[in-house]
């Protein structure tokens, strides 16, 4: 397996095919609709405001080395785990790459996706969507104290501002991963039906 392309391969070719290899890793299996398809699509998205917003932080002169690789691995990992949703719609998702030692090609067990997804979606709604509002509406911590002076929501001005619209989209990612979970499981279940009845 070769790691770099061949130097006479122009770069559009190579942009190209790896566009397609993107495309095929995740493209929607059938029986997935188009709104299943838009919600998945729509969890990076509703991620990406909070971790961009957070990655200024990273470079403030006031934080050490570990505190600005947490940020910046913080703000990565969230996006990682948000594009994991692609696999409740892709094949991927039913079927392990068969890069995947011992386990390529064999098919994805459901509950070894519903499971951890479920747990997710609901974790991610308690922490992100009723904590927040919370929060905001108590304007407590979660340990109950009153927020401090230099929170983002109470410093006002701009910064409060850019604080709620990059925040307010991640409200959103527990509830659309359970949504796709259920779409997710719903689906393999008919599927795993027809199969039995067959």
């Amino acid at each position: 397996m070769k790691l770099l392309p061949p130097a006479d391969v122009p770069a559009a070719t190579r942009f190209g095919r790896a566009r397609a290899a993107w495309r095929a890793a995740h493209e929607p299996v059938a029986g997935v609709s188009r709104r299943v398809r838009r919600v998945a699509c729509a969890i990076p998205l509703t991620v990406l405001p909070s971790s961009l917003w957070r990655l200024p932080a990273a470079f403030d002169r006031g934080i050490g080395f570990g505190e600005r690789a947490y940020v910046v691995f913080l703000s990565v990992l969230s996006e990682v785990l948000a594009f994991t949703a692609f696999g409740l719609v892709a094949r991927w998702g039913e079927v392990f790459p068969r890069w995947i030692p011992f386990l390529g090609g064999r098919r994805v067990p459901a509950r070894a996706a519903v499971v951890p997804a479920a747990l997710g979606a609901g974790l991610l709604t308690g922490m992100w969507t009723v904590l927040t509002v919370a929060t905001q509406i108590a304007g407590k911590t979660i340990r109950g104290d009153d927020l401090p002076g230099d929170f983002p929501s109470e410093a006002g001005g701009w910064e409060a501002a850019s604080f709620y619209v990059c925040y307010a989209p991640l409200t959103l990612w527990g509830p659309l991963l359970a949504v796709l979970t259920v779409a997710y499981g719903k689906r393999r279940r008919a599927a795993g039906s027809a199969v039995a009845g067959a």
